[in-house]
């Protein structure tokens, strides 16, 4: 067992306790994690973990950290949470204020990955709140993980 096997466990353990910049933190290093399981395993093995409920890339009870998959035309392919959206396009959708964050989520991930901010209703609150998520490419997907500032 490799210490990024013992380590993301222990970071999703601990998110609910941490500093916006330490969540922000655990949330890229999930996603670093998750493509390089994707590298080693195959896109396909990546798809079914982040489906799958028990998953370690799957919301665990107590937190809010999570893997979403899109493909380059904005389709939800996998999602560790609101499993609905898997098989969704939502390259059009937008936050409360007007912002088309999916496409900027595509693009960037596209490129050299990096952080976007949107608005997004808390699943805990149902608040609108803003929200930034890290996203890096993998095989011409788009693998992320966002957190509420």
């Amino acid at each position: 067992m490799n210490m990024r096997t013992l380590l993301v466990p222990a970071l999703l353990c601990l998110t609910t306790g941490l500093s916006a910049q330490d969540h922000a933190a655990a949330a890229k290093a999930l996603v670093k994690d998750a493509v390089a399981f994707g590298k080693a395993n195959g896109l396909p093995a990546l798809l079914k973990e982040v489906n799958n409920g028990q998953g370690k890339y799957h919301v665990q009870s107590g937190d809010d950290l999570y893997v979403f998959v899109y493909d380059d035309k904005g389709t939800c392919i996998a999602i560790g949470f609101q499993g609905s959206l898997v098989g969704v396009n939502r390259i059009n959708t937008k936050d409360p204020d007007g912002k088309f964050f999916i496409q900027e989520i595509v693009q960037t991930g596209l490129g050299k990955g990096g952080w976007v901010d949107y608005k997004y209703p808390n699943p805990k609150t149902g608040k609108v709140m803003q929200k930034t998520s890290y996203v890096e490419p993998l095989d011409g997907k788009i693998v992320g993980c966002g957190i509420y500032k």
